[in-house]
């Protein structure tokens, strides 16, 4: 028997603004991934610590405050302190086409701005899982 993933779905800081994450999250569960939604105003500690307790494939941070630089920098530092290996971390929101860069360097998988495809997170997990279990 095969395990689902299992999607973590935070939303960090101070951004109060939850919906679009609901809505990411019931994408994610139907497409047949198990989700653990976290509520709102998490730290990036308290993030890190739910996916390993969770024992999650994916991290997905939803941020409407701008602050997606420092909180995703907060939660890769975080990640690499609990030397958490092997989760996929993205990210999506409302960020700047000119900070998807700077954010893949420090390592998010992928970045979904405004105009993504509501769909566009659960496709990417699962092409990049197919990927990884073809080597």
């Amino acid at each position: 028997m095969v395990r689902k993933t299992r999607v973590l779905i935070a939303k960090p800081g101070l951004d109060g603004h939850d919906r679009g994450a609901k809505v990411i999250a019931r994408m994610f569960r139907d497409a047949g991934m198990e989700v653990i939604y976290t509520g709102l105003h998490q730290t990036a500690a308290g993030i890190v610590e739910a996916a390993i307790q969770e024992d999650v494939d994916v991290i997905g941070l939803s941020i409407l405050s701008g602050a997606h630089l420092s909180t995703c920098r907060k939660v890769v530092e975080a990640l690499e302190e609990r030397k958490v290996e092997g989760v996929l971390l993205i990210v999506g929101g409302t960020i700047v086409d000119k900070d998807i860069p700077r954010l893949k360097e420090m390592g998010v998988a992928q970045v979904f701005p405004p105009g993504s495809p509501v769909d566009a997170g659960v496709k990417f997990v699962e092409e990049w899982f197919v990927s990884k279990a073809k080597g």
